[in-house]
């Protein structure tokens, strides 16, 4: 018995250190797809974590709090230790990688929970957490960029800005992010994918709700390589606000088709 749980033993930790060798930063900073996940909670995840969640994926590393690189498990973010959960990243990284052969994905998240747009401009602060936002993500984003290359941001945010005087000017505020990221990263077609928020029966949307998701859902139209993800069927966790572990799964799926079209869309235009 002790000699099978030895072999047992000696069994994973090759496994690990198979997937940990195989989980490397590319020397080719072009094998090295870097995506940013921006936004508040529903970006950052609250999904419960389980075993499988736990699991590595070949191919796919996420930028630690410190700046390293280390292997995507869930919890990827770190804006409210604690409370971190499943969110959408993992899945759309994992998603793209096996769509990309010989690729490895390097995601950077960035989302704080509860953080609203305004927290998403130079020199914004988010109070709760102590944070700048814009500022740290990117500052983040400029320190992968040495490994890899940026190919795309993926944006969850919009609740904490359904009130009256913030879902106004909403618009304005959106538009200006995706330019302000382009000329940040110096990128004028850098892809921008936007999430819907949760459609929750037990909690109807109100007018300010509705024009913040109008905002989301008209991107396509006026801002040149954007895309809008639905959120129609998913669940939320039991609290009407960030959805179940479930629905990120889907919602990370439902980022990566909308990703793809704008990326074949954008490779058709280059091409002609």
């Amino acid at each position: 018995m002790k000699r099978l749980l030895l072999l047992s033993l000696f069994f994973l930790l090759g496994l690990h250190s198979s997937l940990a060798q195989q989980n490397k930063v590319p020397d080719d900073p072009k094998q090295f797809h870097l995506f940013l996940l921006a936004g508040q909670s529903n970006m950052a995840g609250r999904g419960k974590v389980t075993a499988e969640d736990k699991r590595v994926s070949n191919g796919v590393l996420t930028l630690n709090r410190n700046g390293q690189w280390v292997d995507a498990v869930d919890p990827i973010h770190f804006d409210k230790p604690g409370i971190t959960g499943v969110g959408l990243g993992k899945t759309f990284a994992k998603n793209y990688a096996e769509a990309h052969p010989g690729v490895t994905v390097g995601l950077i998240p960035c989302a704080v929970g509860g953080s609203p747009i305004a927290a998403w401009e130079p020199g914004g602060f988010h109070p709760s957490t102590k944070t700048h936002p814009y500022d740290e993500a990117t500052k983040r984003t400029q320190h992968a960029r040495r490994d890899g290359t940026l190919k795309g941001i993926l944006w969850h945010q919009g609740e904490s800005d359904c009130k009256p005087d913030l879902a106004m000017v909403y618009e304005q505020k959106l538009h200006r992010l995706i330019a302000r990221f382009r000329t940040e990263f110096q990128n004028p077609n850098l892809p921008f994918i936007a999430g819907q928020m949760g459609q929750f029966r037990e909690r109807p949307w109100n007018e300010d709700k509705n024009r913040v998701d109008s905002v989301h859902q008209s991107l396509p139209r006026k801002v040149r390589w954007t895309a809008f993800v639905n959120s129609d069927g998913l669940s939320h966790k039991g609290d009407k606000i960030h959805f179940n572990s479930d629905s990120y799964r889907e919602l990370g799926k439902r980022y990566f088709a909308g990703f793809s079209k704008l990326e074949a869309a954008t490779q058709q235009s280059s091409s002609q």
